[in-house]
């Protein structure tokens, strides 16, 4: 049904995406001063050298890593309203879903569903990472343990830049001794490897797959798909595990049962299924995310503050009269970029980080954003057929060193308004920076049979104007409209396609 007072005002606009990246943060129970202590393995046994000493074996005991992993993965339901409940699996998420999930420029009034995801437990106090496009736009969590106890779980925040989320168990019943999986070293796992991905499919509790690592530094164009990150970090590890939808925030694990990846997309054309390739994002990524998460309530990034980059052939060799066949080119510094201030020049070309190779931009990124502001890197740099090495300290957004702490509401409180027949609440960061906007109320709950139900307005729904007045919050929003009487215009933002829409109607 399309609502004749629907009226688009305007496209939203595309995002780009950058080196170095920010943060997201919904700003529920964060404690700054908490040191976040995450499980690592100890470092792995050398695979060659354990094949040397049988050439004839094939390293395939999956019994133990699924009886090692399966525990600690579980099922997460999360209450959303329809137009969030879609399965984020692919990188062609349009072609998957047809498009608009409202079939149109009119949003339909949403309706209350489940989407559901995996997740996989980091602390014996239920913590618990997962994607963040498991639980984007939901109202209510629930947490299915491998067991089948079942808990409430709230929100405790998010990075959309790299897709990761933590939530945490909530009630008086939880146990104090959950199993947990460690943190393996993702930069020493090497394609060919064997990898388990633990997960729920098609709501198939506690499934498990084989496959081998078979890539790592993918990018595949996922992440800014939505415009749900501004500057999306991918540089996933490739599998051919098989992943399906549901599986999103599982585990893809060792032969030691350790952590290696948040598997979180599939290859997978326009099916919605699994047909040969899935991929994770990398598990030393996601250490750095949560432990950030946790302890600032968003990501601290170090900007290396480079542009322009491309990474080094024969042609642009050739081109620009490079004396090296791999590496990063850049031909731009950003603001105050960290890079310029340590001497690098334009021109160089980045051979190495820390003594790390860096064939690929995707490599490069993965290195940088496992750092933050004040880190302190070895840059190695081609110069003229010279080999040159600079100490580069990582500079934050605002070109300093310093923690940024995150930005959290004034108030979280939302408001009844009868006129109108609807819950409203304070924007969220998320919402600033996916929206680019620096104020608003949004709706949070629609009362059926309402004057909000009858425009059809969804749950998400984002004021930012009444009858021409900039709405600065929900109380704002209540009090231009609850004595409000005849013809009124409300301008605000649609999260379902991030357009800006003029409803025109008669409050009585």
């Amino acid at each position: 049904m399309n609502n004749t007072n629907w009226k688009p005002i305007v496209l939203a606009g595309l995002l780009g995406s950058g080196l170095t990246l920010g943060g997201a943060y919904y700003g529920l129970g964060l404690n700054s001063n908490r040191d976040v202590i995450l499980s690592e393995a100890p470092a792995s046994t050398n695979l060659k050298a354990r094949l040397a000493a049988n050439p004839g074996s094939v390293p395939a005991d999956f019994v133990f890593a699924a009886e090692k992993s399966t525990p600690s993965v579980v099922h997460i339901k999360a209450t959303v309203s329809r137009s969030n409940s879609r399965q984020r699996d692919m990188p062609t998420l349009e072609d998957i879903f047809g498009g608009d999930i409202f079939g149109g420029r009119s949003p339909q009034r949403q309706q209350q569903g489940q989407s559901y995801g995996s997740g996989v437990i980091i602390s014996g106090d239920g913590y618990i990472v997962t994607n963040n496009h498991v639980i984007d736009g939901s109202s209510e969590l629930e947490v299915v343990l491998n067991d089948h106890r079942k808990f409430k779980a709230k929100l405790v925040s998010t990075d959309p830049n790299t897709d990761i989320a933590v939530i945490q168990l909530q009630g008086d019943k939880i146990p104090n001794n959950l199993p947990y999986l460690s943190f393996s070293n993702s930069d020493a796992i090497r394609v060919g490897e064997w990898v388990l991905a633990v997960g729920n499919p098609f709501n198939l509790e506690s499934t498990v797959t084989a496959g081998i690592v078979s890539a790592k530094g993918r990018s595949i164009g996922i992440l800014g798909s939505e415009g749900k990150a501004d500057n999306p970090i991918e540089a996933f590890i490739q599998t051919d595990a098989a992943v399906n939808p549901g599986n999103s925030g599982g585990a893809l694990v060792n032969l030691k049962g350790e952590l290696v990846g948040i598997n979180t997309a599939i290859g997978g054309g326009s099916t919605g299924t699994y047909v040969g390739y899935a991929f994770a994002v990398p598990s030393n990524l996601v250490k750095k995310v949560v432990s950030d998460l946790l302890k600032y309530g968003t990501v601290q990034r170090g900007y290396l503050g480079i542009t322009q980059m491309q990474e080094v052939d024969e042609q642009l060799a050739r081109e620009k009269d490079l004396q090296v066949s791999s590496g990063i080119y850049f031909g731009a510094f950003g603001e105050n970029s960290s890079a310029k201030a340590a001497g690098l020049k334009i021109g160089d070309v980045i051979t190495r980080v820390d003594g790390q190779p860096v064939p690929t931009a995707q490599r490069l990124i993965e290195i940088i954003s496992q750092k933050k502001p004040g880190d302190a890197l070895v840059v190695t740099v081609n110069r003229e057929g010279q080999s040159r090495d600079f100490n580069v300290v990582l500079r934050n957004a605002t070109g300093t060193t310093d923690v940024l702490k995150a930005e959290t509401a004034t108030s979280t409180a939302s408001v009844a308004v009868k006129s109108i027949g609807a819950m409203l609440g304070n924007i969220t960061p998320t919402d600033r920076q996916r929206f680019k906007i620096s104020a608003g109320a949004r709706v949070v709950e629609v009362a059926d049979n309402g004057w909000m139900a009858y425009q059809e307005v969804p749950v998400g729904f984002i004021i930012t104007q009444v009858d021409g007045t900039a709405v600065r919050d929900a109380r704002h929003a209540a009090s231009l409209l609850e004595n409000r009487r005849g013809q009124v215009t409300i301008i605000g933002i649609n999260p379902a396609d991030g357009e800006r829409y003029r409803i025109t109607s008669t409050l009585r």
